[in-house]
């Protein structure tokens, strides 16, 4: 096995995460992740050794999945997301469980742009830059993005009196997912 596929295997569980996040539907995240790959293959000579491999898998899913996303606009097949979202599930701790839906729901309200932000930054763990490189947008969009995606959170969750430490809390939900 090369060196670049052994290091596109490492990268699966967190594209499978993105993709799940992004589609909210475990079917269509897997078709994502598998577009994703083959994409990856085809296009493994563009990829720059010494690179953030993460980062560039990041946007060739990004990119599948707006393509995917007009794609369905064009032909006519919206799909609700809140009728296909999938149920987040913490078996040991029901009130982790309620908080883990409402944050489901709350990040699937989100407008598509403030979503990907919040999840490459806050769930990914990217820098600023990398999620604009990835979103194909300038550094002060990210940040934009994210400002106001995690104050409709907030609002969203109920959370819009103690802005700072509904942020710490929201960071630590994000991580649990």
């Amino acid at each position: 096995m090369s060196d670049f596929h052994s290091r596109l295997e490492e990268q699966l569980p967190r594209l499978r995460r993105y993709a799940r996040a992004l589609t909210r539907d475990t079917h269509r995240a897997d078709d994502l992740v598998q577009d994703t790959l083959v994409r990856a293959l085809a296009k493994q000579h563009l990829w720059q050794t010494g690179t953030n491999l993460r980062a560039w898998l990041f946007t060739l899913m990004h990119n599948q999945h707006v393509n995917d996303v007009r794609r369905s606009n064009r032909d006519g097949g919206n799909i609700d997301v809140a009728d296909m979202a999938s149920v987040l599930v913490a078996i040991t701790d029901p009130t982790a469980s309620c908080q883990l839906r409402e944050l489901e729901r709350a990040l699937a309200r989100l407008p598509l742009e403030q979503r990907e932000a919040i999840l490459l930054v806050g769930l990914e763990g990217l820098r600023y830059d990398e999620a604009a490189a990835i979103l194909e947008v300038p550094i002060g969009t990210v940040r934009s993005r994210l400002s106001r995606g995690r104050e409709a959170l907030r609002k969203l969750m109920g959370m819009e009196d103690a802005p700072a430490a509904a942020a710490g809390e929201l960071d630590g939900l994000a991580q649990a997912a």
